[in-house]
């Protein structure tokens, strides 16, 4: 069965769900690192010790939005592709490990449904019946024991794709107003409102792919970026002065 279509159609879970780790992640990474260098500028600059002007901020902030980009999305990929070799290593050693102590491995079993609320002679019973299975049980193990999960429906390009794009597109929005305007305190409100706007947009994605509270999912992200950003500012304001 193609478990990944089978979760969308029947689960009804959407792409913005599927994807929420590497939109959060990237989004939220793209806006905090561009807007730091919005942030660098404009504190050096506020203690006079340099005349920026808007070329050297986009200069700087697009060539940081795509060598970030780009890593940030080659990162994902090895970090997915990492996670499914390291599965596939385990899971090997623990089919041999039942090969090799069937009955110290039927124990384990037996101790995981017991943890899982089994009791009784149904525990022996389920577990008579699974050890009959090893793959079945590796996976159990990988599950239980590891906890790690079956990373087959992840597609490590894809991945990294969908973070590469997300924070290209978010860390876009800080240096937006530097295309039409001066780097002067305006143009830095402005850059300051519509980031805070992203950083709002993202919030209610995540909210809207988890339904959780709806301050928390806000108030997490907001406070994420305006750390970054606050720390940020501060340095250009130490390093210019």
């Amino acid at each position: 069965m193609d478990w990944a279509n089978h979760r969308r159609e029947a689960h009804g879970l959407g792409r913005t769900q599927e994807f929420l780790k590497q939109i959060t992640y990237g989004g939220n990474d793209g806006i905090v690192t561009t807007f730091a260098i919005v942030a660098g500028f404009a504190g050096a600059q506020a203690d006079g010790a340099a005349q920026i002007g808007a070329l050297a901020v986009l200069i700087f902030g697009l060539a940081n939005l795509f060598a970030d980009g780009v890593s940030m999305g080659l990162g994902e990929f090895l970090s997915t592709r990492s996670a499914q070799d390291m599965f596939h290593s385990r899971r090997a050693k623990e089919l041999a490990a039942l090969r090799a102590n069937p009955e110290e491995e039927r124990a384990e079993l037996t101790a995981i449904l017991r943890d899982r609320g089994m009791d009784g002679p149904d525990v022996d019973a389920a577990a008579d019946i699974i050890a009959r299975h090893p793959d079945f049980v590796a996976d159990l193990m990988m599950t239980y024991e590891f906890g790690m999960m079956e990373p087959e429906a992840d597609n490590p390009a894809r991945e990294g794709l969908v973070t590469f794009v997300a924070f290209l597109i978010f860390g876009a929005v800080p240096l937006s107003p530097y295309f039409f305007r001066p780097p002067d305190d305006t143009t830095l409100n402005l850059s300051v409102g519509m980031t805070f706007l992203a950083l709002v947009l993202l919030g209610l994605l995540r909210w809207n792919a988890t339904r959780e509270n709806l301050g928390r999912c806000l108030g997490e992200t907001v406070a994420v970026g305006t750390l970054c950003a606050a720390v940020a500012f501060g340095v250009g304001r130490i390093v210019g002065g």
